[in-house]
């Protein structure tokens, strides 16, 4: 009898009753090519949820930063909209101001000429009195400048200056060299006592005794002459000069004239005498003994005889 072949892949078994029965079962190679197909089938199945997941939150962002970006482009367009209206508003104030400002200056102008035409002959003489103003301030400044110049060139800084004037032979000079004191040092005629040196400022307040009289001179300034009259100074003054000042201690002089007004009349005197006496003996007369003594009186004659 013939008996039949199971197929491939086909399994023959007997139940209990002896009946035959048939099934079928994969071979190991079927079963794990399957098993790839079905996880290669899951994989993107997972790939693709996930990338809709991407796509989908790409899509948001882009909605987010389009929304955003057209938030800043409104207020940008806001922006230069107030921008371009505060511009008109002040080309606009600036257009009114000149116009303004133009007319003011052409109604000044107007009322200027105006005036000047109805006080054409007053403003002249203005202008001349201003000119004859200014003309003598300029002498004054001229003499001014003219007796710094003068007063400068007699006043010694150092002691080779004071030297130089010394052998003008004009006036006599007595240096000092003086300490802050109570006491006073004797300088030619004049006694000096320093009470302040202000090295800041250069300046000093001094304390004098000309012909036993007491003198205050305060805040004489470095090089500043100070100039005050004696009892026998005549019509030249003494001149007290500092020209260095340190810490409690100044460095000067005083200037006096040469010959007091005693010497100049005795030399006067004396002058005139030998010119008589020269005189005299040209003309072969002797001199009298007394050239001060009285001429002798006048001898009284008679009248003549009337006829």
């Amino acid at each position: 009898m013939y008996e039949e072949q199971p197929l491939e892949g086909q399994t023959i078994g007997h139940t209990m009753e002896g009946q035959e029965t048939r099934g079928w079962s994969l071979a190991p190679a079927h079963r794990g090519f399957l098993a790839a197909i079905l996880l290669a089938l899951v994989g993107l199945v997972i790939y693709g949820v996930h990338q809709r997941n991407v796509a989908g939150a790409l899509m948001q962002q882009t909605a987010q930063m389009a929304s955003a970006l057209n938030d800043q482009h409104a207020q940008m367009d806001a922006l230069n909209s107030k921008l371009n209206s505060m511009m008109a508003a002040q080309q606009q104030a600036q257009a009114e101001q000149a116009a303004r400002a133009a007319a003011a200056k052409q109604s000044g102008a107007k009322v200027a000429v105006a005036r000047r035409r109805a006080d054409d002959a007053r403003w002249k003489k203005m202008e001349a009195a201003l000119d004859d103003t200014n003309k003598k301030i300029g002498d004054t400044q001229a003499d001014l400048t003219n007796a710094k110049t003068e007063l400068g060139s007699s006043i010694a800084r150092t002691h080779d200056e004071l030297v130089v004037l010394q052998r003008k032979g004009e006036r006599s000079y007595f240096e000092f060299d003086i300490n802050k004191s109570k006491q006073y040092s004797k300088a030619g005629p004049v006694s000096v006592s320093l009470r302040k040196a202000n090295t800041k400022h250069d300046y000093a307040d001094l304390e004098l005794t000309v012909d036993d009289a007491r003198v205050q001179q305060k805040h004489v300034n470095l090089y500043q002459p100070v100039m005050f009259y004696a009892g026998d100074a005549g019509s030249a003054p003494l001149e007290l000069v500092i020209n260095s000042i340190s810490k409690n201690h100044i460095h000067g002089y005083i200037s006096t004239q040469k010959y007091r007004a005693s010497d100049l009349a005795a030399m006067s005197n004396a002058a005139q005498q030998n010119n008589t006496t020269a005189q005299a003996g040209a003309a072969g007369i002797a001199p009298a003994a007394n050239a001060t003594s009285q001429p002798p009186a006048r001898r009284k004659l008679s009248l003549p005889p009337e006829e």
